[in-house]
């Protein structure tokens, strides 16, 4: 015969046979997260495209101010491109 703590336990471990509390009639379904990964290799080349504006950006701060600015801007598009991919 099993305790009362014996039974709630099977009860939570047995995840197949549980139901909704609003419909006790019907089994909770499990879903899977269909999310899909980013590719890496991708997200790397882009990164390094980005750095490569920000350093060409910094050091044109030394020359033109306007351009360097122009070029830091472009950098943070390609920061958001690179969230993208």
């Amino acid at each position: 015969m099993k305790t009362d703590e014996q039974r709630l336990l099977d009860e939570l471990y047995d995840r197949e046979s549980r139901t909704g509390w609003k419909y006790p009639d019907t089994k909770i379904k499990k879903t899977v997260n269909s999310q899909q990964h980013p590719d890496a290799q991708k997200h790397q080349i882009v990164s390094f495209i980005k750095s490569a504006f920000r350093i060409i950006g910094y050091g044109l701060l030394l020359l033109d101010i306007t351009t360097a600015v122009f070029v830091l801007i472009g950098s943070e598009v390609v920061g958001i491109v690179e969230e993208l991919v």
